[in-house]
């Protein structure tokens, strides 16, 4: 699962100087098209300040919503897989710009309230988010323990702007809750870790009310001027350069029925509906559900070999999944159980290369059943030669043209080897699908080229899962921005080998 989060509101604030008279601290920026990092030492007069320095900081908040709604279901954000990126793009247009610098990202303690203000050179818009209120509560302001958000502490306190650090009761003791980046060439983009503070803040430990992004402490107090260093805000016209949190978590599902080899761990998936929805078996006259570890038997049979495996309901991380049941074993290619009078599994394995085995789904005890199926086990690919990689033909077989938002699509797809020779038949084929386990999805803007959702092989966020039928994966239309049109691509692993397939299935539009 790769997800997209939007911002839902963000500005900067500042204490600029205007005309070497006052400074802009009721200023507020909440509409304008940037969001900009600077601070300038003695560049303008002031009466009463010696040297004085003038600087902004950054607010920005995002819906986590989409998260929370996960939460259920499939996501367990204390999962190693989980991992979430804040990402600013950055909008240079032919300013000075600072260099080797840092900034440091805290969570916010307080909420704020974006504002309205557009500009960015008198700074003459005032309202609420400004370097000296927060925001506006009925008619009375509510301000910064510290002006521009700058009194820092300990989770839970109670007259603080931003959290240093705190408890989050794993284990860890009192940690640190920023994080910071370097910019070497200053026209980088922003792109951080924030798996700690949105974690926390989805387990209600740290308050949602987002960030506050600023040059590191001791680069706001020195004798050097950095300006100035541009994001793209929230109103940017180009959607693309938009702030994002990018979600990545392996929710993926791998199930051998097509592919499971001798001497392999592998796992087979039982999944149970109720009127087209994921619901988990009932079992006997009492119509208790069927959940957690070890509630279940798999037992696989062929002629008078029989073999019992303990399954369970399915969980990624610590988040067991509705109506879906996994179970995983291995079988010795040298076993010598006897399969019928005269033959043992080594035998079969020798001679034919594989067993087919009837596979049932029982209760604990074997005296409810809920599933019967079948699975081939093979013997794995052996040669006197190097193993090249499978030429496939590819396809996304139930891609539409356009897709609302809001909706969560599962995108089937299917690989075939290009150079196995197929019997013209005289009625219609069913052609099954090479499972390939090790299989990434990308998304691209049609028209644009740009990369939505990358390949993901570090986390896995993109791993496709797969079944008997071939592989698939899931896209989350509200992710992606109305009214323009995407494309996927497919990138098939084989050891070090990478085959990737562009434009796979055509192209999908995401409609109003």
């Amino acid at each position: 699962m790769y997800r997209r989060l939007k911002a839902t509101k963000d500005c900067y604030i500042t204490n600029k100087i205007i005309r070497n008279s006052f400074r802009a601290t009721d200023a507020n920026t909440g509409e304008a098209a940037s969001l900009d990092l600077f601070k300038l030492y003695d560049e303008s007069n002031i009466s009463g300040d010696d040297t004085p320095i003038e600087l902004t900081r950054i607010l920005i908040k995002f819906d986590l919503d989409p998260l929370r709604a996960l939460t259920s279901s499939i996501l367990d954000f204390s999962s190693p897989s989980f991992k979430c990126e804040l990402k600013l793009h950055d909008v240079y247009g032919g300013q000075t710009l600072p260099s080797n610098f840092k900034t440091i990202v805290f969570p916010l303690s307080q909420s704020f309230d974006e504002g309205v203000g557009r500009d960015v050179t008198k700074f003459q818009d005032i309202d609420a988010a400004n370097f000296l209120t927060a925001s506006i509560s009925g008619d009375s302001a509510i301000a910064w323990f510290l002006s521009g958000a700058n009194k820092q502490g300990l989770l839970g306190s109670d007259d603080i702007d931003i959290i240093a650090s705190g408890n989050l009761s794993d284990g860890n003791g009192v940690v640190d809750l920023w994080e910071s980046q370097t910019f070497t060439n200053g026209t980088e983009d922003l792109s951080v870790d924030i798996t700690t503070i949105v974690s926390g803040v989805l387990a209600g430990q740290i308050p949602d009310h987002g960030f506050r992004i600023s040059f590191s402490g001791s680069q706001e107090t020195d004798d050097k001027t950095r300006f100035v260093k541009r994001f793209s805000s929230r109103h940017n016209s180009n959607t693309r350069k938009r702030p994002e949190i990018a979600v990545k978590y392996n929710d993926s599902i791998q199930d051998h029925h097509s592919s499971f080899f001798f001497n392999m761990s592998g796992s087979l998936f039982l999944n149970n509906f109720e009127r087209g929805a994921a619901a988990n078996i009932v079992s006997g006259s009492s119509l208790a559900k069927v959940s957690g570890n070890d509630s279940l038997t798999l037992k696989l049979v062929t002629g008078s070999y029989s073999k019992s495996i303990t399954a369970s309901q399915h969980s990624v991380g610590d988040l067991f999944m509705t109506g879906v049941y996994s179970a995983s074993f291995a079988i010795n290619t040298f076993g010598t159980d006897l399969v019928n009078a005269a033959d043992t599994i080594a035998d079969f394995a020798t001679k034919s290369g594989s067993i087919e085995f009837t596979t049932y789904w029982n209760s604990t005890d074997g005296t409810v059943g809920f599933h019967t199926g079948s699975v081939v086990i093979k013997k794995p690919i052996t040669t006197g030669f190097a193993n090249t990689a499978t030429r496939y033909t590819v396809n996304i077989t139930n891609i539409k043209q356009a897709y609302r938002p809001g909706r969560t699509v599962n995108l089937r797809f299917v690989a075939y080897d290009a150079d196995e020779k197929v019997a013209a038949k005289k009625f219609p084929l069913y052609r099954a699908s090479e499972i390939a386990t090790n299989c990434h999805y990308q998304i691209r803007d049609a028209y644009s080229n740009d990369i939505i959702i990358p390949f993901d092989t570090t986390n896995n966020s993109t791993l496709m899962s797969t079944d008997s039928d071939g592989m698939s994966f899931d896209i989350f239309t509200s992710d992606f921005e109305v009214g323009r049109s995407y494309e996927a691509d497919v990138m098939i692993k084989h050891g070090e080998s990478d085959q990737i397939f562009k434009s796979v299935g055509g192209i999908f539009r995401i409609d109003p």
